[in-house]
């Protein structure tokens, strides 16, 4: 009898309440309203991704917290909410860049990659025994079919392109801030200086760079990729998605 209650409680998690809503999936939200800000601003030259990465304790060791995280040369992803189930998603994003590597010579188009993270978020939502994963992502990357593209990816599996975005706990704000900011002409270097305004609005101590990560895509130029094309390269594409150091990070906020 218990086991039958269990089953269809787990059941009924994943089926439409009568007012059209997953529940489960609201619920998951909640959860990464409660996860630190991060926020990705496209500008003409590239993205910039980036987070407030703070620990619960002096005692922690920070430097083995990540949450900008490297999925291929040209790819990279920041998270709010819970970093356990961006870990899974981390890894499974990285097993289909690689697979997709081994099949066409390259790397994934950002859409093709996006689509398959949103594509596992989804199947979570419609799985008896299972919950959504509690976390939003921010995909930013280049790609010689699309550029540079942003895109947020949501408990659901739904997923959007964005220009400027942001997700956590200090989300509303920080797109309010950011729309009042953004420009399509924006440059790389003004966007990164925006992204550090965006999230001192709402940061909470003191901002160094030991509580901030920064990952930037940028652009390769026509010579580099004319480069590859004729094989001059080492036969992989540069990387065009890099995390910024805490040097950099220091040298950007104290301008």
């Amino acid at each position: 009898m218990a086991s039958a209650e269990g089953g269809a409680y787990s059941y009924s998690l994943t089926v439409f309440s009568p007012s059209g809503k997953l529940v489960q999936i609201e619920h998951a939200l909640a959860a990464v309203s409660q996860g630190t800000t991060s926020l990705g601003i496209k500008a003409s030259n590239g993205i910039v991704i980036a987070t407030e990465k703070k620990s619960s304790s002096i005692l922690i060791d920070d430097s083995m917290i990540e949450k900008v995280a490297v999925v291929c040369p040209n790819i990279g992803i920041v998270y709010s909410g819970m970093g356990p189930d961006f870990r899974i998603l981390i890894a499974r994003a990285r097993k289909s860049a690689q697979a997709y590597w081994k099949v066409y010579g390259e790397y994934p188009p950002t859409k093709v990659l996006t689509q398959e993270i949103a594509t596992v978020m989804q199947q979570a939502t419609q799985s008896g025994g299972v919950r959504p994963f509690g976390v939003s992502l921010l995909v930013a990357g280049w790609d010689i079919h699309r550029g540079p593209s942003l895109y947020q990816v949501d408990p659901s599996g739904s997923f959007w392109a964005w220009k400027a975005s942001a997700i956590g706990k200090n989300m509303v704000n920080a797109k309010t801030f950011l729309e009042k900011r953004y420009n399509d002409d924006i440059s790389l270097e003004d966007a990164i200086h925006t992204a550090l305004l965006t999230l001192k609005e709402g940061f909470e101590g003191q901002m160094t760079e030991k509580t901030i990560e920064i990952g930037v895509v940028t652009v390769p130029t026509v010579e580099e990729l004319q480069a590859e094309t004729r094989g001059g390269g080492t036969g992989r594409p540069r990387p065009t998605f890099r995390k910024l150091s805490e040097e950099e990070v220091k040298d950007y906020l104290a301008l």
